[in-house]
């Protein structure tokens, strides 16, 4: 029997579901999600394989800082709008700056998932997270009002910041075409480019330096939150 669209979407959100809520490490939960969506969609499974291909042939995020390098500064407005500079959190400790792709990402939704879990731990240890996302702000809300997350959501208009760390690309036309009807990035972006960052991670000090990165153009694929604790604890 062939499956409808919205038949293996709503396959896809309660396998989603099922699997944020798994005893087991982030990359376990992003590994399982990733099977569960090649058995239901082989073909977009394969599109994400040439995608990511494409992008490490080309050297995508490669030229991200690195530790050692002090990060450029930002001031991007929060979900309600309220400005945030990295100074700003830097004063208060280090911090971990995570780019995520949007509110529609199931990847990504795991992934904050997890920080949100292990956030008691990470203000323990001295630290802070933020999240970054190139949408407009009533999807940066929504996203934080639903998932109750404890940490800010900054919105990167038109990617200008990730752009700026070599982190944003283009999806490809394969990959527009499939997102097209599904997932619409110009309404969430308030722009029709099309482009997303690479997810990553920067853990950087209170002196502004970074001490530990996580960069990968497979976004199936985040830094663990064992790596990020540590990191942070090393600078508290």
């Amino acid at each position: 029997m062939t499956l409808t669209s919205n038949a293996i979407r709503e396959q896809l959100d309660g396998a989603f579901e099922r699997i944020r809520g798994m005893d087991a490490s982030l990359q376990e939960q992003l590994n399982a999600f990733a099977a569960d969506a090649r058995q239901r969609r082989p073909d977009f499974a394969k599109v994400i394989d040439r995608l990511v291909e494409r992008l490490r042939a080309n050297g995508a995020g490669e030229a991200a800082p690195r530790p050692g390098e002090v990060m450029p500064e930002f001031c991007l407005p929060d979900e309600n709008g309220h400005l945030v500079s990295l100074g700003d959190l830097l004063s208060k400790g280090p911090a971990a700056l995570t780019f995520h792709r949007g509110h529609w990402c199931p990847y990504c939704r795991i992934n904050i998932n997890a920080l949100a879990r292990a956030h008691e731990d990470i203000a323990t240890s001295g630290g802070q997270v933020v999240a970054i996302m190139p949408e407009r702000q009533q999807f940066a809300a929504d996203l934080k009002s639903a998932g109750r997350l404890p940490f800010p959501i900054l919105t990167d208009m038109d990617n200008g910041y990730a752009m700026s760390l070599n982190l944003a690309i283009w999806v490809g036309e394969e990959m527009k075409r499939i997102m097209a009807g599904r997932q619409e990035l110009p309404t969430f972006q308030g722009n029709p480019s099309w482009m997303l960052p690479i997810p990553a991670t920067f853990v950087i000090g209170r002196d502004g330096v970074i001490r530990e990165r996580f960069v990968d153009p497979d976004y199936r694929k985040r830094m663990a939150i064992e790596d990020l604790l540590a990191a942070l604890k090393r600078d508290a």
